[in-house]
Order: C-alpha cells, then sequence, then structure tokens
C-alpha cells in the first residue's frame, strides 16, 4: 500500500477495519516519520512510542478476535501538551512544569484511550497557551513545514505542524482566542473549535476558563468531523459541560462533500476583512465563496459592528482570568520550586523565585495586565466594561444569524510570518487573532479550513462560524468548500507542500 503516513484518517480507518494494514504498522509508519523530520520541525515535545505501539497491538488483537472496535481504533493521534496525560509528561509548554507527570487523564484523553486510538505523543505550544506562533514555548519553537523558517501559528502550533508535516494524521488542539483555527490556516490543515461547553474541558491546564475549547486538527473536513463525534459530549467533571446529544458531524460532512449546500444563506462579516488583509488571502478567500455561490448556497453581506472591539475586550479579558488560573503555580505543590539564593527562605520568597524563574516574559506580561484589571479602582472600568462589551459581541452574532445560517471571512489576516519578525511586538502579534476571537468571547463553533496558495506560496485558511451548539453547520459548509477547492487544484492542498528533507 501506498505510504500511511499519507492517508487520511477515514481511509487510514477503513485499511485497519478491512485488515489490509495493521494498526502496529500504521502507528509505526508515524513514528518513524516523527523520527525522520521532527528534528527541524520540532513539533513534539514527548514521543511517546512504547505506549503507542502497546496500544495498537491490543487493537490488532481485539480486530484479530472479532471485537467490536470504534470507527477510529488503531488510528494514531498527537496531543497538546496543555491537556493532561497520565502517566506522560505535561508541561503546557512551561518551565514551572518540566518533569510534571499527571496522575490522571483529561475526559478527552479517556475518550481517546476507551476507542483505542494510539497516542503519539504530546506537542509543542505556547507556553500556556499564550501566542500565535509557539515562540512563546518553554522548550524552543515549532517551525512551519512549509517554510522552516515561519511559524506555524499558535498556540497550537505543534498540533498543526505534526498533522501538516504527515507525522500524525490526527491531533487534539485547545482554541482560547483562534489556537486551533490561526495555526490550521496558516499550515493548511484543518481546524474545528467547537461550542464552548461541548467538549469536555476537564484535564485541560486552564488559560481562561470562560474561553478555552478542546478540538480537532486534522488534513480533511470529515476527519475533523470523526474525531469531534468522538470526543464530544456531556461531562459531569465539567460544571461547564452541555447537556446536548452529539451532533451527527460526519452525516454533514458528507453532505457537504457532495456539494449539498443550495439553499444556505453564507453571511460575509464586513469588519473581518479590508484593511490590513493580504491581498492573496483575501483573493483565496473571494474565490472560496463564488464556488459556494455556483453551488447554491446564497451569500449574504452582515455586520457585527462590535467586533471592532473585541480584540481590545478579550486583552482584559484572558489576561484577568490566566492571572487567577496561574496562582496555583507557586513552587509549593508541585512543578518547579526554586528557593532564593541569599535570605531567608520564606512561601513568599520561594513563590516570588519559582515563577519569576519558570513563566517565561509573555506569561508574565499577561499576569501582570490581568492583575492590573482586576485590581480595586480598576475592575469596573477595565474587565468590567470588557464583559459589557463581550454581551455585545453575543448580540452581533444573534442578529447576524438572524440573516445567515453560517457566517465566514478570512481565518487570519496574513499567511505565516518569519520567525522573529513579531515577537518582540505583542500589538502586532495580537492581531493575528483579530477574526477568530469573536467566536470564542460568544461561545459559538469555528471551522478553518484551506483556501488555496498565495502570492508567497504559502496557504490560507477560510473560517466559517455556526450558532452555538449548531457544529454540524460547519461540517457541511467546511466540507463543501474542501470539496469545491480540491476540484478546482486537482487534490488536497497539502499535496502541494514541499517535502520536508530527512533530518540528519
Amino acid at each position: 500500500m501506498s505510504d500511511l503516513t499519507r492517508l487520511s484518517a477515514a481511509a487510514l480507518a477503513e485499511a485497519l477495519t478491512s485488515g489490509e494494514v495493521s494498526s502496529v504498522e500504521a502507528t509505526q509508519a508515524h513514528l518513524d516519520r516523527i523520527a525522520a523530520v521532527d528534528g527541524p520541525v520540532h513539533a513534539f515535545l514527548h514521543v511517546s512510542s512504547d505506549e503507542a505501539l502497546a496500544t495498537a497491538r491490543g487493537v490488532d488483537e481485539a480486530r484479530a478476535k472479532g471485537e467490536s472496535l470504534h470507527p477510529l481504533a488503531g488510528v494514531p493521534i498527537a496531543v497538546k501538551d496543555v491537556v493532561v496525560t497520565r502517566g506522560l509528561p505535561t508541561t503546557a509548554g512551561s518551565r514551572i512544569l518540566e518533569g510534571w507527570i499527571p496522575p490522571y487523564d483529561a475526559t478527552l484523553v479517556t475518550k481517546i484511550k476507551a476507542a483505542r486510538l494510539p497516542i503519539l505523543g504530546k506537542t509543542n505550544m505556547d507556553e500556556f497557551a499564550m501566542g500565535s506562533s509557539t515562540e512563546h514555548s518553554g522548550y524552543g519553537n515549532t517551525h512551519n513545514p512549509w517554510d522552516l523558517d515561519r511559524i506555524p501559528g499558535g498556540s497550537g502550533g505543534g498540533s498543526a505542524a505534526a498533522v501538516a508535516a504527515y507525522e500524525a494524521p490526527l491531533a487534539i488542539g485547545t482554541d482560547t482566542g483562534g489556537s486551533i483555527r490561526q495555526p490550521a490556516a496558516v499550515t493548511g490543515t484543518v481546524g474545528v473549535k467547537p461550542t464552548y461547553g461541548s467538549v469536555s474541558r476537564y484535564g485541560l491546564i486552564a488559560l481562561a476558563s470562560s474561553l478555552d475549547q478542546a478540538g480537532p486538527v486534522t488534513r480533511t473536513v470529515l476527519d475533523a468531523a470523526l474525531l469531534h463525534e468522538l470526543i464530544a459530549g456531556h461531562d459531569p467533571h465539567d460544571s461547564t459541560s452541555l447537556t446536548d446529544p452529539v451532533g451527527d458531524y460526519v452525516a454533514q460532512a458528507r453532505r457537504g462533500l457532495a456539494g449539498d449546500v443550495a439553499g444556505m444563506r453564507v453571511g460575509v462579516v464586513k469588519e473581518l476583512s479590508g484593511e490590513g488583509y493580504q491581498p492573496g488571502v483575501l483573493a483565496r478567500f473571494e474565490e472560496s465563496l463564488e464556488l459556494l455561490r455556483q453551488a447554491g448556497a446564497e451569500i449574504v453581506e452582515v455586520s457585527c459592528p462590535h467586533f471592532e472591539y473585541a480584540l481590545a475586550a478579550y486583552y482584559l479579558i484572558l489576561p484577568a482570568e490566566a492571572s487567577s488560573n496561574l496562582a496555583k503555580f507557586d513552587g509549593m505543590r508541585y512543578g518547579l520550586r526554586v528557593e532564593p539564593t541569599e535570605g531567608p527562605v520564606t512561601a513568599e520568597r520561594v513563590m516570588a523565585a519559582t515563577r519569576g524563574q519558570g513563566f517565561g516574559d509573555e506569561v508574565k506580561r499577561r499576569i501582570i495586565l490581568g492583575t492590573y484589571a482586576l485590581s480595586a479602582g480598576y475592575y469596573d472600568a477595565y474587565y468590567g466594561s470588557a464583559q459589557k462589551v463581550r454581551t455585545l459581541i453575543q448580540r452581533d452574532f444573534a442578529a447576524a444569524f438572524e440573516e445567515a445560517d453560517v457566517l465566514v471571512s478570512p481565518t487570519a489576516p496574513t499567511t505565516a510570518f518569519k520567525l522573529g519578525e513579531k515577537l518582540d511586538d505583542p500589538l502586532a502579534m495580537y492581531l493575528n487573532d483579530v477574526a477568530t476571537i469573536p467566536a470564542n468571547l460568544a461561545g459559538v463553533p469555528g471551522m478553518s479550513v484551506p483556501s488555496g496558495l498565495c502570492e508567497d506560496g504559502l496557504p490560507a485558511g477560510f473560517q466559517v462560524i455556526a450558532p452555538a451548539r449548531q457544529d454540524a453547520r460547519l461540517y457541511r459548509v467546511g466540507a463543501a468548500v474542501e470539496a469545491l477547492l480540491e476540484a478546482r487544484w486537482g487534490g488536497p492542498i497539502l499535496t502541494k507542500a514541499p517535502e520536508l528533507e530527512a533530518s540528519k
């Protein structure tokens, strides 16, 4: 059979079910690929070869006995290192958690293990998910497989790069302000942020509890639907978990792949394009829209006037919640502990030394900003006002969805920029999430699908946003965009990517 690492998760699952290939063979192929190319990419922080192969052998034995298995059983997967995994290192990309081995699994990991997907390892990320380039990892940069001198997006650049480099067919990411969708856009992959609360957050190391959401990173929309159905569902361990039944995402993806979008109202958000957007990104977006129009979708323009303030509101709400969530990292209970070299060893001085050495500059920046925004005398002026803006953004979405079934925009304003280009300019870095942040503030689902290559030869993304609890619409429209564009390109966008050389 052709290279197993080039198969989609759905195709690989079919090959496993038919007996054409074993899970051990598929898992070993991906482990070999990681060994060959991950040196320059640095998508993984930890590779769990023994554990993955043990799971694969168990799947093969169960299949040989005729046991009933999940459709994705035996298909390897990578997990972002902000998701706790029992027995495997989990660092959230931070030195303050270096060497920490969790004693429990996140709920979504429990589901992955129950379905018997071999976990290849943990992927690199911006420290505590704070960043848009994976340059803020405490363990070094991840590089974009399309151009190793460019960023893979963030904070989940490791998961996106692993999928784009054919190191894993599936990956888990988390999205607080675009950390699944923006990396997907700049690596030519598919990324989905589910409705807030539809995938359990139990076992995610929290950045901003009202914004964080785990979701799939894949190479096709159908693969994302398969993984989404696996990890979604109510969890009594998570007080924000929705009780809704899991949607029919796979069925809707298949409808989209068949071109079934006739009569759907697709709303173009006026505020999420224009100034600041790269010409090639806008050109690919307009081409995708035209293909949807030709397929029978109705294209309408909608206005969400308060999106203008989303970035500012987000960068008050997120740091405020982060400063509270990260207070637990104090050098007292787990993780790094640094004692002062001089003077008395008090709890306060140990905490200061530990946090000073364990946290990176971006984490410190956001903790300071968040603590200030929550301080007496400033709470109402900053955090309280930001929450009011959040309500206005939710109302904008509600009004827009009266006029359209889904909303669309470019996922990110530019293609992948060069490593180091924006590292010293936090505001320029934050602007990468201008199109993705509104969905997190409102808790609505969003998806990024590849929209083609720009003038610099790098991929751009097409974002689809649906109403809360209507994630199935993402799959219908996203799969249609994917199918229409692949018909135009003559194949998936990732086949256009330059081949990585094996690391020496």
